[in-house]
């Protein structure tokens, strides 16, 4: 017998509905996608003792258990408490009570790549700019998709999210240790912008409008003379999506911020929603929401009260392409008995 239950206000709670009646999935947040391997044990024992023995690893980088029945789920959120208060409260410093489990999964995880910890390609703490997000989009009613990215390489697709977070940087060049070689030409022109070239004097000169921050030269250089200065970058790209209507790449909101600047437009988002949904949290990708009060107004929004570093570069305008499903071209189809030589 299948008990009743407020799928909703389970939703709610980071339960999601299952196929199978009066069955949900607990949803375990990871912001930052790194945690210590002993919080491993607690999904392993939701798994094995409310679930169905299975174990998914989330999209979203979030830790899953299966099969778990909505009379088990008190029992659930108060074995969890535990890794809610560590992980969110202490970590990532965000203000909920965590003895109901979650408030809210409107905010998905923010996922980000393993570039804070291990990456050699990261320009920044990926996993450090995480948690800044969390405790400023968690809790709260409002939809939004979150990634970090440690490089352009976007490794977390941020090009798919609401707001996807890229750190950058802008390489110092030293010309006195310099010896010429070129490999920072080369590396730029294989797996970059191609905006280096080598002079007559065979040093590097670079055509500034087109770096995109990667920071190839510094990791190609053997004699160091391309280093990261001490100050992170990131770039802000808003708008993209999956789905099934209207999938679309994002587009480049924001470039060369500082941390202090990504965080003080990032706390403008939940006004934002608030203002364009008159109040009432529903289900909705941030780029519609964008589409719906225009890209000029959603630029007034998040940049209002923001003192914006002296290096930092914000988007005019923002132009989409959408996919097109639509044609008046009618193929006809190949018959069954087509023979292709």
């Amino acid at each position: 017998m299948v008990e009743d239950c407020n799928v909703m206000e389970l939703r709610n709670n980071c339960f999601r509905q299952s196929k199978v009646p009066g069955e949900f999935m607990l949803q375990l947040r990871v912001p930052g996608a790194v945690i210590d391997a002993k919080w491993l044990d607690v999904i392993q024992h939701v798994c094995q003792t409310w679930g169905n023995g299975s174990f998914h690893l989330g999209t979203r980088q979030t830790l899953n258990a299966p099969g778990i029945q909505a009379k088990d789920i008190p029992a659930v959120n108060a074995y969890i408490q535990p890794y809610l208060k560590e992980i969110e409260c202490n970590e990532c410093g965000v203000d909920m009570e965590t003895s109901a489990g979650y408030p809210y999964i409107a905010p998905r995880n923010i996922m980000a790549c393993i570039g804070g910890v291990h990456c050699i390609k990261a320009n920044v703490n990926t996993q450090h700019m995480a948690h800044e997000l969390e405790k400023i989009i968690y809790p709260n009613p409002y939809h939004i998709k979150i990634s970090v990215s440690g490089c352009p390489n976007d490794c977390a697709k941020a090009h798919f999210q609401d707001f996807g977070i890229i750190g950058c940087t802008k390489p110092i060049y030293d010309i006195d240790r310099c010896i010429g070689c070129g490999a920072c030409v080369r590396k730029c022109e294989k797996a970059s912008t191609r905006v280096l070239s080598l002079n007559a004097q065979h040093k590097v000169d670079k055509d500034t409008c087109c770096c995109v921050g990667c920071g190839e030269c510094v990791t190609a250089c053997p004699a160091g003379a391309w280093r990261r200065p001490d100050q992170d970058f990131y770039k802000i790209i808003v708008g993209g999506r999956t789905g099934k209507q209207y999938p679309r790449m994002g587009k480049l909101f924001a470039n060369w911020l500082t941390e202090d600047s990504v965080l003080a437009i990032m706390k403008n988002w939940p006004r934002f929603s608030e203002w364009v949904l008159g109040g009432k949290p529903i289900y909705i990708h941030g780029g519609h929401l964008i589409d719906r009060a225009g890209y000029q107004k959603f630029k007034e929004f998040m940049l209002e009260g923001v003192t914006l570093n002296p290096e930092a570069m914000i988007a005019e305008n923002m132009n989409w392409t959408e996919t097109e499903y639509r044609s008046n071209i009618h193929v006809k189809p190949l018959s069954k008995h087509v023979t292709v030589k």
